[in-house]
């Protein structure tokens, strides 16, 4: 039998949440329920154990270039406290892994990366290195546990543990030596997330993960702070169409395939991996794209399903699907042939071998107000 991993949090919340194997990790699905802590999540706050997420470290003095030939953004646009969302490419222009650069310095990086593909990440990343004097990889993933802070009220719940002034944290940017109070060590806070809220990402060693997890959850009380689970944080992100490695993404579809092509930037000052195959698609058009598809007829389009248009023809796969808490509708992400793609255009999902009726709409599905 597989012995699931645990992040240092497990012994917090093991008699209260229900569990799932995700990728190799034993992690909480959900506490009180999915829709519960999602509505929590949107309308109050959430913490949100991610410490399975990996952090990998690029250091010495020829990081920048390397980087920017391993990724498809312009890593040179970073300055020291700013963060960067990038896709990370194969040669055929395929999504190796999609993930978050934090410039630490100007020799130093750190990159926040999918569990399911830590291993992958650093085997891709060293092996590439070899061309690059002075460029160190180091996987810091058993180092740091990550707790994400998600929800209207996030700020005004952390501003109590903290003198520093969150509000001054602007969106993807981050703070490498915060003091919280009661903490031996100082943090990272960073003011990004993966739920569409407002929110911050809290990176504290392993050792003292479980204070920090409990000291929010009690400052938090008074704005109705709970902990959630994966199932909440999967059904948040879709709604705000953020792409998932695995469905939105993968190696067999390209960022700009995915509609992530703001992060593909074909004029920085340097080559990277996939560049040539993803400017043919910039140039010449893509022959599939991720969509957003809503549901006319009773049903939900779970991944994998096939999507058909009015001539009865299969053009398209869902790669994401379920019922929206905050929009109370059955919505799904699909790669359908780009021919086929008109707002407001009919299609049919194949739900259990009947054809159910839904059509194409605009994403985000769901934008929070600013």
């Amino acid at each position: 039998m597989e012995q699931l991993k645990r992040t240092p949090l497990y012994r917090e919340y093991k008699e209260n949440a229900k569990f799932i194997n995700f990728f190799g990790w034993e992690l909480p699905v959900q506490f009180t329920g999915v829709i519960h802590e999602h509505e929590v999540t949107r309308t109050k706050a959430s913490l949100f154990d991610v410490s399975h997420m990996g952090q990998i470290v690029i250091k010495g003095a020829g990081s920048k270039n390397f980087l920017q030939y391993m990724v498809t953004n312009d890593v040179a646009k970073l300055v020291p406290n700013k963060i960067q969302y990038t896709p990370m490419c194969n040669e055929k222009g395929g999504t190796i892994d999609d993930f978050l650069i934090y410039m630490i310095a100007d020799d130093e990086y750190l990159l926040v990366v999918n569990a399911s593909n830590i291993e992958k990440d650093v085997t891709w990343l060293k092996k590439h290195a070899v061309h690059y004097k002075d460029v160190s990889i180091i996987d810091k993933s058993d180092t740091y546990a990550l707790l994400a802070l998600q929800g209207p009220f996030a700020e005004k719940i952390l501003q109590k543990l903290t003198d520093e002034s969150l509000k001054a944290l602007k969106y993807f940017s981050f703070s490498p030596n915060t003091q919280i109070k009661e903490l031996p060590e100082q943090v990272i806070i960073s003011r990004t997330g993966y739920t569409g809220e407002d929110g911050f990402e809290i990176y504290v060693k392993k050792q003292v993960s479980r204070k920090l997890w409990n000291l929010l959850l009690e400052t938090g009380k008074e704005f109705g702070l709970e902990p959630a689970g994966l199932g909440a944080r999967d059904t948040l992100r879709f709604e705000a169409c953020l792409p998932l490695y695995g469905q939105e993404l993968s190696e067999w579809i390209t960022p700009i395939e995915a509609g992530l092509a703001f992060a593909v930037k074909l004029n920085k000052n340097s080559d990277f991996i996939g560049k040539q195959v993803l400017k043919r698609q910039m140039k010449n058009g893509i022959n599939k794209q991720i969509v957003g598809i809503e549901m006319i007829e009773k049903g939900i389009p779970r991944i994998g399903y096939s999507v058909f248009n009015e001539r009865e023809k299969e053009v398209g796969t869902v790669t994401s699907g379920t019922f929206s808490p905050t929009l109370k509708k059955n919505l799904g992400l699909a790669l359908i042939d780009v021919k086929e793609i008109s707002i407001g255009s009919t299609v049919w999902v194949e739900i259990r071998k009947r054809k159910v009726k839904a059509m194409i709409v605009k994403t985000p599905f769901y934008r929070r107000e600013r």
